[in-house]
């Protein structure tokens, strides 16, 4: 099953790099992914929010307003399976 699985994904990582070359979204998942860097929150609390679309965060918004409220100064950490929801929220101000 761990070769299977294995082998699918090396499947769909280079049938997306492919289509990076042909499809906006696949190159900005490719080159997003490349630009990953994990800041250091040593001593700080940190909420990790996950979301895998656009609209997934949109129905997640009212959490991190109210964590935000609640837990000011508490770090929240947004991230995005979506390149293009990414794009829309990347400079969303609370987190």
């Amino acid at each position: 099953m761990r070769l299977l699985y294995s082998l699918g994904i090396n499947i769909f990582s280079s049938v997306i790099f492919i289509a990076a070359l042909f499809n906006r979204k696949a190159n900005l998942m490719i080159s997003g992914r490349r630009m990953i860097k994990i800041p250091d929150f040593e001593g700080h609390n940190v909420i990790w929010i996950h979301a895998a679309s656009l609209g997934e965060f949109e129905q997640g918004k009212p959490l991190i307003e109210r964590l935000k409220k609640d837990y000011s100064k508490t770090k929240i950490v947004l991230t995005f399976f979506s390149p293009s929801g990414y794009e829309v929220r990347k400079n969303y101000e609370l987190v």
